[in-house]
């Protein structure tokens, strides 16, 4: 018998994905386990295998449609069945990481659901029209009075000219582009609406002294030559998770059922990675684990992947504080949006030269402007800043950062 393959709950709270490309067609022959699709969840892009061998009876959604997870993406059968006969499939009682496959039970279909208002219900019993013989011509295929009325006069459905919603591009001052909100950048505007919508965030700026790191930096060529880039970053990471550890209600989220603050006691450190279709946030897991070289390494690939939009799903999840460099496009400082449920997100800005107070002289040196934006229901003004002034001391001092072995 037919089966239907529906659309996976892969975790993470994931409710919803959007087809990216079919890899096959309807009457297709495909074996079991063969990729048949590509979905985008969660800004990442995976690939589902089919769960059986058979035919590709039909395709249920075009690429670029948003398909909540239990819904059908195809129906497989085997070499000599059709869909023909077959009703509506009942919703899954339960799901798997391959997708779901139901068979398809021989039940006459339902019939069909009439969308009519009660005046136009109670126009077509007076007419003696049957609703259910009309394709309605209103919003979502209402059935409007007009539909009743032409049917009642004699004219066939073909007669009846579809109501046709021309989007238009142009208004009072000129013509304009429409461009679909989906993808990453659907996903994103979610979260960040949701991240505004729940948090009260505030903003707390300051600078930081970068010139010995600067230095430290220029030392690092010996290990570029291993296909390692060294960068600010992760002297920033570690110093990060050495004020996080001193500011523990940085590395926490609040639950509002329970109305409790969870702190974790692992540092998974996002960074923000800019790619072609909007910001991702791959996450370093165990950062404090890990040296300046592992970092730069880690750093390298997570970036690498995610531009390419090979990450995996689960290097999206599990971050516990996120860093946004907005400096290497050139700005100096912002007020960026928590990456909800964390606590606080780190923007760097631009490093520029700066003259400034230094051994009691008046020095020229490398300045990095930090702007951390927090949840002011976890966190208050002093402990921002006093968190704010231990990231500093440490990209500072780098010294302090480098006690460990590479």
């Amino acid at each position: 018998m037919p089966q239907n393959f529906r659309l996976p709950d892969i975790g993470e709270g994931i409710a919803e994905a959007e087809i990216v490309k079919w890899e096959v067609k309807e009457g297709d022959m495909i074996q079991e386990h063969q990729q048949v699709v590509k979905i985008e969840t969660d800004k990442a892009i995976v690939e589902l295998p089919s769960p059986k061998s058979g035919i590709v009876l039909k395709i249920h959604h075009r690429e670029g449609d948003m398909v909540k997870v239990g819904e059908t993406l195809m129906t497989i059968g085997g070499p000599d069945e059709k869909l023909e006969g077959f009703g509506a499939i009942p919703a899954s009682s339960g799901t798997s990481v391959v997708g779901v496959l139901e068979e398809a039970p021989m039940i006459a279909a339902k019939p069909p659901q009439v969308l009519a208002t009660p005046a136009t219900r109670k126009l077509a019993k007076d007419l003696n029209v049957d609703l259910t013989q009309i394709t309605g011509t209103g919003p979502e295929g209402r059935i409007t009075d007009e539909d009743v009325k032409r049917i009642s006069e004699g004219k066939s459905e073909r007669e009846i000219e579809p109501i046709v919603k021309i989007a238009k591009e142009y208004d009072l001052y000129g013509y304009y582009k429409t461009i679909p909100l989906k993808g990453v950048r659907r996903s994103t505007a979610k979260k960040m609406t949701e991240s505004k919508r729940i948090i009260p965030h505030v903003t707390h700026m300051d600078e930081a002294d970068v010139t010995e790191l600067e230095r430290i930096k220029e030392k690092q060529k010996e290990i570029e030559k291993q296909d390692v880039h060294i960068t600010y970053l992760p002297f920033v990471i570690k110093a990060v998770v050495a004020a996080l550890k001193e500011y523990p209600y940085l590395n926490s989220s609040l639950n509002d059922e329970t109305e409790e603050i969870i702190v974790k006691k692992y540092y998974n450190i996002g960074v923000a990675v800019d790619t072609e279709d909007g910001l991702i946030v791959p996450v370093i897991k165990a950062a404090d684990q890990k040296s300046i070289v592992q970092l730069a390494k880690e750093i390298q690939v997570l970036a690498e992947k995610t531009r390419s939009r090979e990450v995996d799903l689960a290097d999206l999840k599990g971050g516990t504080f996120t860093i946004t460099n907005v400096g290497f496009i050139g700005g100096l400082y912002a007020t960026p949006i928590i990456n909800y449920p964390e606590s606080a997100i780190l923007a760097l800005g631009r490093i520029y030269e700066k003259p400034v107070a230094h051994d009691e002289e008046i020095k020229i040196r490398r300045i990095m402007p930090l702007s951390l934006s927090f949840d002011h229901r976890v966190i208050d003004g002093a402990m921002a800043a006093r968190f704010v002034n231990t990231v500093i001391k440490y990209v500072g001092d780098p010294s302090l950062l480098l006690l460990e072995k590479e």
